[in-house]
């Protein structure tokens, strides 16, 4: 019995699943794109450097809370958690700043509009952390939380979805084929739900509509000539 118990606690619940999994994705679909050759970071600039550092610094943060809270260790989960609400502003300022330093440095992927990468990098990070601070804000609430760190951290896999599928070749679908691949995880948390719920929890459907939304959002944004017209005065500083 005692041997159960032990497989029990460390075995990985679903939540830890999903973080594990996710924030090892991102961080292969950034690994693999320098493995590749497809960029310098020798010659970066300094706001690609401190953007770099933060978002791994954030995604040790989610595993390492996702694995303490699996644990039971509620107590240190709730003390570090509260370093989110000092990276997040942090991580929001910095990657605007970053796709500031590309547009004005000619560094964006020649697939994207100036437009559209002013407005892919902005809408997500605001949504990135509404999600957050809304978890935060919901902590005492488990079902919500959980959901809204997941569903925060499928919004960050967007730029590594970029990185590993051949958006040159399937663009213009390729954000759509990213948005349809960020829902399907966030159909995992739906099957999930189905099964210990018997029902879609509302931070679930939270998630996916936040994810649809960023993806639409951004488009419109683009076309937008207002929207047009800064980013082109970025460009040419």
């Amino acid at each position: 019995m005692a041997s159960i118990a032990l497989a029990r606690r460390t075995a990985l619940t679903f939540w830890q699943k999903m973080n594990l999994g996710m924030a090892a994705f991102i961080l292969f679909g950034f690994a693999q794109f320098a493995a590749r050759g497809l960029v310098d970071y020798s010659h970066a600039p300094l706001e690609f450097h401190l953007h770099g550092m933060l978002m791994v610094l954030w995604l040790a943060l989610l595993v390492g809370q996702s694995l303490l809270a699996g644990r039971g260790t509620m107590a240190l989960h709730m003390a570090m958690g509260w370093a989110s609400v000092i990276m997040v502003p942090a991580i929001v300022v910095i990657a605007s700043l970053t796709s500031l330093a590309a547009l004005s440095g000619g560094l964006v992927p020649p697939f994207f509009t100036p437009a559209y990468f002013l407005a892919l990098v902005h809408v997500s990070m605001v949504l990135f952390a509404v999600m957050v601070m809304a978890a935060v804000v919901l902590r005492e609430d488990a079902g919500w939380h959980k959901r809204l760190m997941v569903g925060s951290t499928v919004l960050l896999l967007e730029p590594a979805l970029g990185r590993v599928l051949p958006m040159p070749l399937i663009m213009p679908w390729g954000e759509w084929l990213s948005m349809a691949i960020q829902l399907g995880v966030v159909g995992l948390v739906v099957r999930h739900d189905r099964r210990e719920l018997g029902r879609v929890h509302p931070a679930t459907i939270a998630a996916a509509l936040a994810v649809v939304t960023s993806h639409l959002v951004i488009e419109i944004m683009a076309r937008i000539p207002a929207w047009q017209d800064l980013a082109a005065a970025i460009v040419h500083g």
